[in-house]
């Protein structure tokens, strides 16, 4: 039997009024996880705990048995993991945005016009920036809008505040020191000129000036935030017994998958946007299904895009589209399927919130319940009832009888 975890990133919400106080879930054509409902069992889940507001790593890192308040040293150190940069111990790691700047240092988007092409080049140009002799700058692009950087040396510290704003119109933060160590005022300090010097080394390179032609938002600034140490994790195959591969879009989940010690599946054409090529992703799930690993991790981020951006239209289409893709998935034979979100992304709020999610499972001996549609209300009657994000794998280790007996 194999163990498939499927997470739809950012599908929850709450009730819309232009919806009829529907959710974007509810509001969308899914017959395909309506047919899963009717054949598995279902319930709404905390990622972490109820009321707690999850990121996507803490959500992820949960939901595979960890316990993030022990693990979580911050984001960037899954986001360097997920892009191929092999992290040291000492390292400190950030995610970073590429962003838009004015003139007068105020951010006009924080995304770059969610800039798609040519962020080599302008990783390229950061990569290696001297700010101290001791201090190695180390600077790649992920998907998108996104990047990692690490700072490696000595007398560094995680211990800091992050640059970015959360909201255009206003410049990037200034990093403060989150303790009275010389280490945490030194790395915030070394942090400040990296995101002062960065506009000066990108606001005139020639692919911004081309996108400033063409009517685009330039890449010329970079937003560091999420600053972790690389942690011990315990390898997720020895903690389960099994064979695990993840098929994410994002560096940030293949990070997770990267140091839990999980094979990683790329796919061409995987955004981690709206426009990400959902064919080449179901077609490498059914050629991974198809191999010898036990375990699979499957993460999508689309509605998340849309959530985030307050595009509601956008959230349903793409819900729908991975509605369509599941028609081919579920038919995976030998099987535990999962499927949920790992958080929810509201339209109304255009941020993660502390809502539970819906969550199902299929598979052989499940005991079905009496729920039809897949929904957040409407999985709240399922026979799953409310559950957390770690009681997830103890769930199917249990249906794949692979868990162990607690007590004599």
């Amino acid at each position: 039997m194999k163990g498939i975890i499927m997470i739809i990133d950012g599908m929850g919400d709450r009730p819309i009024k232009e919806l009829g106080d529907k959710t974007p879930l509810e509001a969308a054509k899914t017959p395909n996880m309506d047919k899963m409902v009717e054949r598995g069992i279902c319930g709404i889940m905390d990622p972490i705990r109820p009321g707690i507001r999850a990121g996507s790593d803490t959500s992820h890192i949960s939901i595979l048995g960890y316990d993030p308040y022990e693990v979580y040293t911050g984001r960037g150190p899954f986001e360097a993991a997920g892009v191929g940069l092999k992290v040291l111990p000492g390292d400190i790691a950030f995610r970073c945005n590429f962003s838009t700047a004015d003139s007068d240092g105020i951010i006009t988007d924080r995304r770059a016009g969610r800039i798609r092409e040519g962020t080599e080049e302008i990783a390229a140009a950061i990569n290696g920036m001297v700010i101290a002799d001791d201090v190695e700058v180390i600077f790649k692009e992920s998907t998108g809008h996104r990047a990692v950087l690490v700072l490696r040396g000595e007398g560094l510290s995680d211990q800091i505040s992050d640059a970015d704003p959360k909201h255009e119109g206003k410049p990037p933060k200034k990093v403060v020191p989150l303790d009275d160590t010389k280490e945490a005022a030194r790395t915030a300090d070394i942090l400040n000129m990296i995101v002062s010097k960065s506009y000066d080394v990108l606001k005139d390179l020639p692919i911004n000036l081309e996108r400033i032609e063409a009517g685009e938002n330039p890449a010329n600034i970079i937003i560091p935030r999420g600053a972790g140490a690389v942690p011990y994790v315990e390898p997720f195959g020895d903690k389960y017994g099994l064979k695990p591969v993840c098929i994410a879009e994002t560096g940030l989940i293949k990070g997770i998958g990267n140091i839990t010690g999980m094979d990683l599946i790329d796919i061409e054409g995987a955004t981690g946007g709206i426009d990400t090529n959902l064919e080449n992703i179901e077609r490498g799930i059914l050629d991974t299904a198809a191999l010898d690993y036990d375990f699979l991790l499957i993460n999508v981020d689309g509605a998340d895009e849309a959530g985030h951006d307050g595009q509601l239209d956008e959230k349903i289409k793409f819900i729908e589209k991975v509605d369509d893709m599941l028609a081919r998935l579920m038919e995976i034979e030998d099987a535990y399927f999962i499927l949920t979100a790992d958080h929810s992304t509201p339209i109304s709020t255009m941020d993660h919130t502390g809502d539970p999610v819906p969550i199902l499972i299929n598979g052989p001996e499940v005991k079905v319940d009496d729920v039809k549609i897949f929904s957040e209300r409407a999985a709240a009657k399922g026979g799953l009832c409310r559950i957390q994000g770690c009681n997830v794998m103890d769930i199917l280790m249990d249906l794949m009888n692979k868990s162990t007996k607690f007590g004599a």
